[in-house]
């Protein structure tokens, strides 16, 4: 069964969790091969959604990113619900996050 097209909304989202996961990457000073090696997923899984080719990647997946990024799954949904542009900026930055 053929998948069927993504709404605008959903497409959107989707670009919004490249863009996060793209940006607390670099921010974390890691390549795409050493956080789906910690996150034990492939490279082309974590290349495919950066550039937005992957727009619904699978709940673990993203879980498995999360953790490796310092990001919760709250912030994520968050970001990605947002419907204004972003600036990403003004979003804090995961590597100097403090643990409680």
């Amino acid at each position: 069964m053929p998948r069927r097209r993504l709404d605008p909304a959903a497409q959107r989202r989707g670009q919004m969790l490249a863009s996060r996961l793209t940006q607390a990457r670099r921010a974390s000073g890691r390549s795409a091969e050493a956080v789906a090696r910690s996150a034990g997923i492939s490279v082309e899984t974590v290349r495919s959604i950066e550039k937005g080719r992957t727009t619904t990647p699978e709940f673990f997946t993203v879980a498995a990113l999360a953790t490796e990024l310092g990001l919760s799954l709250d912030e994520l949904y968050t970001f990605t619900r947002h419907d204004s542009v972003h600036d990403t900026q003004s979003l804090p930055d995961p590597s100097t996050r403090t643990s409680s």
